[in-house]
């Protein structure tokens, strides 16, 4: 198995550095590490210059566009992401190249993850119980998996569609419905990658991020999840609902009363 790894990253010297080292740390090595620069204004690139790396640079524009542009210029089939602010097991590549190998069929698989704040580790949620299989249903109520933990075959690009360049946030979230729905989803359940906060995240920044969830959903409504599909976004409703009324947000109200008016 050929792997490419993208990792995009954005003013993140010291946290793509230690991405990267976890890369070249594993036991198996990829055949290709990809860092897209989405139009960092500090020394990333010098500092990536010491490493073995393909470098390139962007203007700013978020990062889906940054892993859409990785897989385009990937020169291998199966892809790899990383998160600049995220780090792999070294044993990460070695795990799930041998679920593959095993189970040929399977064309995207993901990991468990450890979860890092200050210093000290915190238990991953229940809620967010990993997913396999024929799993489209139990992605619907949040984002389970962690695009760190990915490895997917190209061609399931083809049909499902890359990552949408017109959202700020939730962008995993969306493809990973989009993949579920039509693909089986293979599961290493082992925590091996790590994932790190306490700096600034771009999705703690945006209110009411189950709108993006919505808006991803309503793309379902008329397939064989039609019931499912439906019965998430009015709970994700009650919930917007709720915060805009506590804030007097009457635009996001407004929007509310449209979508209910879709899915009677």
């Amino acid at each position: 198995m050929n792997i490419s790894v993208i990792i995009p990253t954005y003013n993140r010297r010291k946290l793509v550095e230690r991405a990267v080292m976890s890369v070249l740390n594993q036991t198996f090595k990829p055949h290709e590490i990809i860092v897209i620069d989405d139009g960092s204004s500090d020394d990333t690139k010098q500092i990536l210059k010491n490493y073995p790396v393909r470098y390139i640079y962007q203007q700013n524009q978020g990062v889906s566009k940054s892993r859409n542009r990785g897989i385009l210029e990937a020169k291998y089939n199966w892809i790899a992401f990383l998160d600049s602010d995220d780090e792999w097991r070294s044993d990460k590549l070695q795990k799930q190249i041998s679920f593959h190998m095993k189970n040929k069929n399977i064309l995207f698989s993901h990991t468990g993850e450890r979860w890092i704040r200050d210093g000290k580790e915190i238990k991953y949620p229940k809620r967010l119980k990993k997913p396999y299989g024929r799993c489209f249903v139990d992605n619907l109520s949040a984002c389970k998996i962690a695009a760190s933990s990915v490895l997917i075959y190209k061609k399931v690009f083809e049909e499902v569609g890359y990552f949408d360049e017109e959202m700020r946030v939730c962008e995993d979230y969306d493809l990973w419905l989009r993949v579920s729905y039509g693909f089986e989803i293979g599961l290493i359940d082992e925590p091996l990658i790590t994932k790190y906060a306490g700096h600034t995240q771009l999705s703690n920044e945006i209110f009411a991020i189950d709108i993006h969830h919505i808006n991803s959903l309503l793309n379902f409504l008329d397939g064989k999840y039609t019931n499912e599909v439906k019965k998430e976004i009015e709970r994700k409703l009650r919930i917007v609902k709720n915060g805009a009324n506590k804030r007097e947000n009457t635009n996001i109200l407004k929007w509310c009363e449209k979508v209910s008016c879709q899915i009677v």
